[in-house]
């Protein structure tokens, strides 16, 4: 409990340098661009369009909700929250390396330099669910008590692969192994999460229950619940429990990897 009052008060005492600093990151990001941030919210547009092209239009696997909600919101609820993962999954799990010299020439608080990242891209993220709002709208859907899931998911969600980027980012400055692993694992987890295809669907209960032990599964199931299919989450207890199993273990592992690991990272970078 001492370790994770001190990774919490580390960063509360840091709150405004940590939010500068992603504040800070995402300009640079978007340093040397006419367009500048527009570039952030281009990319996963364009990745909708072409999904929502080639899955509905060329492969006819899509259809609307019987609250008559189009397919291409559901896709959106699915592949928004997934850019924001797949961030997490990928930079974010060594976010040490990335912001190297806050470790070796400020001696920042390790436990801050992944929500500096989560931040920044959080930010981006929070760009994209308005415009995943203002398509809900425009597509005719009425304001509607599930979208109250849309912020549930959120928080959860940068929780979540805070937790994840703190503990993967500690074994990979220390294992660059565990760095290929992760990257190696990204596109798998994308075909494998339900964020393309509907994991109620499947009709193989043992597999559909497996899934919902997959906290992006769980996150892509809450926004569709809110945008899409009007439900709430808690409808799907598996979903609740999976979630929750793999939430508590994953805080369990990061304090452990955090105390035994926290202190040698600073000399191997």
């Amino acid at each position: 409990m001492s370790t994770l009052l001190n990774i919490i008060q580390s960063q509360w005492e840091r709150r405004e340098q940590i939010f500068n600093l992603a504040l800070f990151d995402l300009k640079k990001q978007a340093r040397g661009a006419v367009l500048g941030w527009f570039w952030f919210f281009a990319k996963p547009v364009v990745y909708i369009l072409v999904f929502w092209f080639a899955l509905q239009i060329g492969l006819k696997t899509g259809s609307s909700s019987e609250h008559g909600a189009p397919y291409i919101l559901w896709l959106m609820a699915g592949l928004i929250p997934w850019f924001y993962m797949q961030n997490m999954l990928g930079t974010g799990t060594h976010v040490f390396t990335r912001f190297s010299y806050l470790v070796n020439k400020i001696k920042f608080p390790l436990a801050g330099i992944p929500t500096i990242y989560a931040i920044s891209i959080f930010i981006v993220h929070c760009g994209l669910v308005l415009f995943l709002l203002a398509a809900y709208f425009v597509c005719g859907q009425p304001l509607d008590v599930h979208l109250l899931q849309i912020p549930l998911g959120m928080a959860l969600m940068f929780v979540f692969f805070y937790m994840f980027s703190l503990t993967t980012s500690l074994l990979s400055a220390i294992s660059k192994d565990f760095q290929n692993l992760m990257a190696t694992l990204s596109t798998p987890l994308f075909w494998l999460s339900g964020i393309i295809f509907n994991v109620f669907d499947l009709g193989i209960g043992w597999l559909e229950t497996i899934l919902m032990f997959n906290p992006i599964t769980f996150i892509a199931t809450i926004y569709r619940c809110a945008i899409f299919d009007r439900t709430w989450i808690w409808e799907q207890p598996m979903a609740i429990v999976g979630f929750a199993v793999v939430f508590a273990l994953t805080l369990v592992l990061m304090i452990v990897v955090y105390k035994r690991s926290a202190e040698e990272v600073p000399d191997v970078l």
